[in-house]
C-alpha cells in the first residue's frame, strides 16, 4: 500500500512553498539548500514565527506574498540567482523588505553591495541563531 499524499508530502516532493505556523508574522527563507531550508524553518517556527520556505530566488518570486511578509532571509549562494541579485530586483521593483543575507564568505565586494542595496543585516556562516532572531524580532520596528 502507498503512503498517504498529504499537503505537506506533495510539496516537499515538487518543491513548492512551504507555509508553516500561523503567528501573524511572515518570515520568507529561500535557500536552494534543503538541509538548510528545513533547519532555518524549524528554528523560527520554534521561536513562533510562520514561515514561508523557497528552493530558490525564481520561485520566491513567482510565489512570494511580497504585502504579507514581515522580512527575509536568504542566501547568498544559490545557482539561479544569487541572494543579492534577488535583492537587487526587489529594491527595483520598489520593495523595501528588511533582509538578512547569509553567507559563508562575505568578501569585501558581497559587503559593499550589500550596503548598496540596504540589506539589513549579513550573517556569517555558521550562522548565530541568537542574530537571527534578533534580526526578525526587530525587523519591522
Amino acid at each position: 500500500m502507498g503512503q498517504m499524499l498529504t499537503q505537506e508530502t506533495i510539496a516537499q516532493r515538487t518543491g513548492e512553498c512551504r507555509v508553516h505556523n500561523m503567528s501573524d508574522r511572515l518570515v520568507a527563507v529561500v535557500d536552494d539548500d534543503d538541509a538548510v531550508r528545513d533547519s532555518l524553518s524549524f528554528l523560527l517556527e520554534i521561536a513562533g514565527y510562520t514561515v514561508a520556505a523557497y528552493a530558490s530566488a525564481a520561485q520566491f518570486l513567482q510565489e512570494a506574498p511580497l504585502q504579507e511578509l514581515a522580512c527575509l532571509v536568504v542566501d547568498q549562494h544559490m545557482p539561479d540567482l544569487t541572494g543579492l541579485q534577488l535583492v537587487a530586483r526587489l529594491r527595483g521593483d520598489g520593495v523595501g523588505l528588511p533582509v538578512a543575507l547569509i553567507t559563508g564568505s562575505p568578501s569585501a565586494d558581497v559587503l559593499r553591495l550589500a550596503r548598496e542595496l540596504k540589506v539589513t543585516r549579513v550573517l556569517e556562516k555558521p550562522l548565530d541563531d541568537n542574530q537571527l532572531l534578533e534580526f526578525i524580532a526587530t525587523a519591522d520596528d
